[in-house]
């Protein structure tokens, strides 16, 4: 399994904006949609 995961470098750290961590590549295409059209994820795996 895995999850893209995105960072705002622009916001401090313990800000709840900063990441923002999604299941699935389509979650996060929407967020970008209306949030940040030039931002990226980067894909992680969750280790168990």
């Amino acid at each position: 399994m895995t999850v893209f995961v995105y960072v705002n470098t622009g916001k401090r750290v313990g800000d709840p904006d900063r990441i923002k961590v999604f299941a699935t590549v389509d979650a996060a295409e929407r967020w970008f949609d209306e949030n940040d059209p030039e931002g990226v994820a980067f894909e992680y795996e969750v280790l168990e």
